[in-house]
């Protein structure tokens, strides 16, 4: 059956749902709710765990226990009364991030009890949704669950598409991704290199840079903390920069739009540097190469290409079978901790996609 959103997952590796008994539940919904807007940093007291009853679904719906909570520096973005992509999350409501969860009770022909499914967009242990609004995973794919909030999920998509069809990299090509070392940016260099370019990455720890240089196959790192990152990629892309994989914002990009080439492409994915920022951002600095160069920027969210997700999900489970995709995890324990650990975004201090796991695997 296909969902509400145009696509569901279990279509794209095969397998089908099978009925499961239910595991025993507690009777508490444990909820982070926003209580008041961060200025600056997320501080204690802009959230609050508060317990509530645990919602019952109705016809046609099924009730999710999460496992995997998502965290994602858009976290941030959505609690700021801002314009965005996304409407902010309103004070008083419950923290917004996707989940990944098993269905414990199903009033729905769309999904079984025991299913793994996505779809959940809270902070939160339980949650109520139409069956047809949930995507159940395929079963014996070989993918661990985490992987499919990260590499083979909406991670992966997300590098997938802004690299594929902004960047439109070519054999030869110089690729720049900042924050290469992240869940987005592992995957874009990869990608790349599967292309045909040449990937220079650019983490903020000499173990970051090796692991991107060493397992992932990039063709050289800059550790930005470290090195002078202008004069760096001045070497390392002795003909320039084609295509730059933009994160962060700040310094990094003025130094990497110092070298662009004749119709360069930047996909812009997010601009991390600056989303707990009080002040107003300068720059770039170096905006008028866009113009020099013929260059192209183009932001992109990637539920923009949610018709396609089919397509890049066969792309990268493929890539991951054959050996030429990896990613990494960043598990942390407990729902009480999410407030806290999502602070580990912005100071760099992960590795890989970060996850909060809220309750046991199946």
């Amino acid at each position: 059956m296909t969902s509400k959103r145009g696509w569901r997952i279990s279509s794209l590796f095969g397998g089908s749902s099978e009925k499961k008994g239910n595991n025993k539940m507690a009777n508490v919904n444990r909820q982070w709710i926003l209580v008041k807007r961060p200025v600056g940093d997320i501080k204690p007291g802009d959230l609050e765990l508060q317990e509530n009853p645990m919602p019952v679904p109705g016809d046609g719906q099924a009730l999710v226990r999460n496992i995997y909570l998502s965290l994602d520096p858009t976290n941030r973005i959505w609690m700021s009364d801002m314009d965005q992509y996304m409407p902010p999350v309103e004070v008083g409501d419950v923290m917004r991030g996707g989940t990944l969860g098993v269905v414990e009770v199903s009033n729905s022909d769309a999904v079984q009890v025991g299913d793994i499914v996505l779809g959940g967009m809270g902070w939160e242990d339980y949650f109520v949704a139409p069956g047809e609004m949930l995507n159940a995973l395929p079963k014996d794919t070989g993918i661990p669950l985490t992987g499919f909030l990260s590499g083979i999920g909406m991670t992966g998509l997300t590098a997938y598409f802004g690299l594929l069809d902004i960047g439109q990299p070519k054999e030869g090509e110089t690729l720049v991704v900042s924050a290469a070392a992240g869940a987005v940016g592992s995957i874009v260099g990869q990608i790349g290199k599967i292309k045909g370019c040449h990937v220079v990455g650019i983490a903020g720890s000499d173990d970051k840079c090796a692991w991107i240089t060493k397992d992932l196959g990039f063709d050289a790192a800059i550790n930005y903390k470290t090195e002078n990152v202008l004069e760096r990629l001045g070497t390392l892309c002795p003909n320039g920069i084609d295509i730059y994989f933009e994160n962060v914002g700040g310094e990094i990009l003025d130094a990497v739009l110092t070298h662009l080439n004749k119709f360069a492409r930047v996909p812009l994915c997010g601009l991390i540097s600056q989303y707990n920022s009080t002040d107003p951002v300068p720059g770039p600095y170096m905006f008028q190469n866009f113009l020099m160069k013929s260059a192209l920027l183009k932001g992109f969210i990637v539920v923009d290409y949610l018709d396609r997700w089919q397509e890049g999900l066969m792309e990268l489970g493929t890539w991951h079978a054959e050996g030429k995709l990896q990613y990494k995890v960043d598990v942390h324990q407990g729902l009480e901790n999410a407030p806290e650990v999502v602070k580990k975004l912005f100071t760099g201090d992960h590795d890989g996609k970060l996850l909060i796991q809220i309750s046991p695997e199946p």
